[in-house]
């Protein structure tokens, strides 16, 4: 899954399961990161620091945007979290906006990175990028990530025990890239690697039942090699006025190339973005994992996350197919407003062992609002707080950048 924004920044809501195990409706990290950037932004805005000092020369470094059309924008700035898996949780998050060669006529590349520690001895360091060359060129699209963090397991299909998730701890490592090339204005096609690893893993059964243990729980490593066809006609990837993104990519994943196990999958992802008016935007986005094979759990297609499905912990429902659709309401910024916007958002998905076990009797739903505020306007780069809600309770995301 390659989505833009800051990927490790969320926030969500925990409900006490029992002395040892916790449900999450996001992924697996702090459910408070990135409040700091949140309540300074808003400070900022309404000039809530009344007394000259560092601190308020901070904020405004932070949350102001000063940088001129066509050149390069770099913000680097503090995290603070907490929740009972990791207690106080601190980070630091960084993000580069630039344009080849400074022209505006090119499209908008973000580089991403974050690093987080926490009380409880777990760490990570995250990395995203988006980068168009020269009049598009080249595209490069990809993320690497490590950390040693937990990973909650609910089961596999789309009928999973409600509570009390078995609890992976583990070392992950992920390494995925695309190197896309130009074939025609929009169109790209090139090749594609991903290598995920899990090490030092410990399968946690909870108290009150016993999970049949998944394949890949005690360790895997896979290499995939594949190709992928892209036609964007975006141009800011981070907040979408208007613009259609479609892609197909098939990574095949096999023992005589290094991996443990052999397996393959087909990924499609489609969205559209319609201007309703100058400040209103409708975009729709639907999303597919096709797999089949001996898959480790943790590289089934996974329901759940900050992009759809929010509101469910991402590998909430996990299956070898999956298929998400979602539908999104923007309005950024207010008629009344220069700084503040919102959203509404629906979407609904579906895992399956077959294509064909796809059913929408086992569909799952989820809805809810969001709250903009605009980070960076000579950018038009906002700020989003979403709240998501599902069956399994409401689940809250803070990131830069819209959701897809």
């Amino acid at each position: 899954m390659f989505c833009t924004g800051i990927r490790p920044v969320w926030l969500g809501f925990l409900k006490y399961r029992n002395r040892k195990y916790f449900s999450t409706n996001t992924h697996n990290l702090a459910r408070i990161r990135h409040l700091l950037l949140f309540l300074t932004a808003f400070a900022g805005s309404e000039n809530a620091l009344a007394q000259d000092g560092w601190m308020k020369r901070f904020i405004r470094k932070t949350v102001s945007d000063t940088t001129s059309e066509g050149k390069s924008s770099f913000r680097v700035y503090p995290t603070l979290g907490y929740s009972p898996e990791t207690s106080f949780e601190f980070g630091l998050s960084s993000l580069f906006l630039f344009q080849a060669k400074n022209d505006t006529l090119n499209r908008l590349s973000e580089i991403q990175a974050f690093t987080f520690l926490t009380l409880e001895a777990q760490y990570g360091i995250w990395l995203d990028n988006a980068i168009y060359g020269d009049k598009d060129r080249w595209f490069f699209l990809g993320r690497t990530r490590f950390q040693r963090f937990p990973l909650m397991y609910y089961g596999i299909g789309p009928n999973t025990p409600e509570k009390d998730p078995a609890l992976i701890d583990a070392n992950y490592l992920l390494f995925r890239q695309r190197v896309l090339r130009r074939l025609r204005p929009n169109l790209f096609l090139g090749p594609e690697i991903d290598y995920q690893q899990l090490y030092n893993a410990h399968f946690n059964q909870p108290d009150d039942h016993i999970y049949d243990e998944p394949l890949g729980s005690d360790g895997a490593r896979n290499i995939g090699f594949g190709a992928a066809l892209v036609y964007d006609n975006r141009h800011n990837v981070l907040n979408v006025r208007k613009g259609f993104f479609g892609e197909i990519s098939f990574l095949k994943y096999n023992q005589s190339l290094g991996s443990h196990h052999n397996f393959q999958g087909i990924n499609v992802d489609i969205r559209s973005s319609h201007p309703v008016s100058r400040r209103n935007v409708l975009a729709w986005q639907v999303y597919g994992n096709f797999y089949s094979g001996d898959i480790p759990f943790n590289q089934m297609a996974l329901m759940g996350g900050e992009m759809i499905m929010r509101g469910y912990y991402y590998g909430r429902y996990r299956d070898k197919n999956m298929l998400a659709t979602q539908v999104e309401h923007r309005w950024l910024p207010f008629g009344f407003s220069k700084r503040f916007g919102a959203v509404a958002f629906a979407g609904a998905a579906v895992v399956g062992p077959r294509i064909g076990s796809l059913s929408i009797s086992n569909a799952r739903v989820s809805g809810g609002v969001g709250l903009r505020y605009l980070l960076f306007p000579k950018k038009d780069i906002f700020l989003r707080f979403d709240v998501g809600f599902t069956k399994d309770g409401p689940g809250f995301y803070l990131f830069t950048g819209e959701a897809f």
